[in-house]
């Protein structure tokens, strides 16, 4: 039975105003506040043992209470018919540890490879490289790479800043033939969000079990919940599943810094929605059944992939932002993870059910523990949830 909700110190939202109207696209509009010891640290063992907070109706938020659940109880929750599209992007060992010339000490977060073997990369610290600087990288693992002996040491060059992002283009000496991706699971390591300091977390546990493409500097965090039991289960209700891929890259975790969010600008993002997967699209919504994303990435690409009205299929960048008062054209349930206050995230679910509604979720999620961020519980909104 569901509960009374009590509602956040903002307005009511039982008849939006003016200032709620203005708080949608203002940065501040998107603030919460979360206890430091709600910031998961580790992920659930197994993985769908997290706790799933389902808003299944366009009175969650309002005056009724979301529903508690444990994330292997999805079957149970959706419907025969209905379509999973899962992000099949792989995370890359992309943070690297390594040295100048002066044998300062040097870190690199690696985002996209724009040329052969020349990346956008953070760097710290970041000022005190000048066009030309040399960065020696030293072998992390006992095994060697393809054709590349772990004795040896890997260097690139800096080229040039990126205005966009205050990264760096860094090209790599490598030998001919071989790319910087055969080798970085010797000199990487896969980055975890800063929020994660104390963790015992193996890298294998942020990366879905369906990874298949890799590309990303961090995960696809809601499709972390799934084992391979999990699916199948689903699989044998007829939920079935469907991929795309985009790489999650600055523009996922960039934070949103003009107050007028309107006038965000995300970062461009890769992103793949192949013809089998549109297909499979359009016989579910033929057939009455829903398309559920697993994930704000996964939203991203399938609008980035209909921007133009209709999904087709699409292979290439997208930067759209999507926030209050977008106007959505595949998408209509969501299971996603919590997100960071003032993020383009927050914004995004906010534009499914409205910010109000989710900073009052949001609250309830607070009060009962659940676990926030990358390793933490899951939320799913059901379509008939949007009202």
């Amino acid at each position: 039975m569901q509960q009374e909700i009590t509602k956040t110190n903002d307005d009511s939202i039982s008849s939006p105003t003016t200032k709620n109207l203005e708080l949608d696209c203002s940065l501040a509009g998107y603030d919460y506040e979360l206890p430091a010891e709600l910031i998961a640290q580790n992920p659930a063992i197994p993985r769908d043992s997290s706790r799933l907070l389902v808003v299944n109706s366009p009175d969650v938020g309002k005056e009724t209470a979301p529903l508690h659940y444990i994330f292997r109880d999805l079957p149970e929750i959706l419907r025969t018919g209905d379509l999973l599209v899962m992000n099949n992007t792989r995370v890359i060992p992309a943070r690297l540890y390594g040295q100048k010339s002066t044998g300062a000490e040097v870190e690199v977060l690696l985002l996209e490879e724009r040329q052969h073997n020349c990346w956008l990369a953070l760097v710290k610290p970041g000022k005190r490289f000048k066009h030309g600087s040399k960065i020696v990288f030293a072998a992390k693992l006992a095994e060697s790479g393809e054709n590349f002996s772990p004795s040896s040491n890997l260097t690139a060059i800096v080229l040039e800043t990126d205005a966009a992002t205050g990264g760096r283009f860094l090209q790599f000496d490598l030998p001919e033939g071989m790319s910087l991706l055969q080798v970085l699971n010797v000199f990487g390591e896969v980055p975890l969000p800063p929020y994660i300091t104390a963790t015992n977390a193996q890298s294998k546990q942020y990366q879905t079990v369906y990874a298949q493409t890799p590309g990303a500097v961090a995960a696809p965090t809601a499709g972390l919940h799934f084992t391979p039991e999990l699916l199948e289960r689903l699989r044998q209700k007829g939920i079935n599943q469907a991929f795309v891929t985009l790489h999650v890259g600055v523009g996922t975790f960039r934070p949103v810094e003009v107050e007028d969010v309107t006038t965000h600008k995300m970062h461009e993002e890769w992103i793949e929605v192949p013809e089998a997967t549109v297909e499979q699209i359009r016989a579910t919504q033929a057939a009455g059944g829903r398309i559920i994303a697993v994930g704000t990435t996964v939203v991203r690409a399938l609008e980035g992939a209909a921007i133009q009205g209709e999904l087709q299929p699409f292979c290439g960048k997208t930067d759209l932002f999507i926030y209050p008062g977008y106007k959505w054209r595949v998408v209509e349930g969501l299971i996603t993870n919590f997100h960071l206050p003032r993020s383009s995230l927050l914004m995004l679910v906010s534009a499914l059910i409205g910010r109000l509604r989710l900073l009052n979720v949001y609250q309830e999620a607070v009060a009962s523990r659940y676990r926030f961020y990358s390793f933490g519980d899951a939320m799913l909104i059901l379509p008939e949830a949007r009202g």
